[in-house]
């Protein structure tokens, strides 16, 4: 019995790590939040001439990584299930509720760390917070970093899309 069960073990794992590997909305989803992710670093390269590998898997910035992994996913799963189906209708749920978090809660709280760490600043030497460490600043993002993220997230899954057809 336990050669059964080892085979069946090691034949579900088999197909799970296959299927998750040609699972084309997931990897849209990764697929774009990399790229959004690479854009930041490279970008910040560009403008400051130094190399910041916190852009690498921090939030904030241009384009909203957020933005583009589940407009990425909700797309991918509209071509891949259809446009009318449920699962589809949960994934663009999904991608609107994170959206307006970034550019609603997250944004505001960014802004308050940004209030917070200069009050903190002009604090004098021998107040218990002037040692403080400071606020993460870049939390959420402009509508047009949304926007950026949510284009690259459905042209990601487009792309993919195209991929997928063709190496069928």
């Amino acid at each position: 019995m336990d050669e059964v069960a080892a085979k069946s073990a090691s034949s579900s794992y088999s197909s799970l790590s296959s299927s998750l590997f040609t699972n084309y909305p997931l990897i849209s989803a990764f697929v774009a939040f990399a790229i959004a992710q690479a854009i930041k670093f490279f970008t910040t390269w560009y403008k400051e001439r130094r190399w910041d590998l916190k852009q690498l898997i921090g939030s904030g910035g241009m384009p909203s990584s957020h933005s583009s992994t589940v407009t990425a996913l909700a797309a991918a799963v509209g071509f891949q299930e259809g446009f009318g189906g449920s699962v589809f209708a949960i994934a663009s749920v999904l991608a609107c509720v994170v959206m307006y978090d970034a550019t609603g809660v997250r944004l505001q709280a960014g802004r308050q760390a940004e209030v917070l760490n200069q009050i903190v600043y002009e604090l004098p030497a021998e107040h218990p917070l002037a040692e403080s460490r400071p606020l993460r600043e870049l939390l959420g993002h402009t509508p047009p970093q949304v926007i950026a993220g949510g284009l690259l997230g459905i042209i990601t899954a487009g792309i993919g899309r195209l991929i997928t057809l063709v190496c069928s």
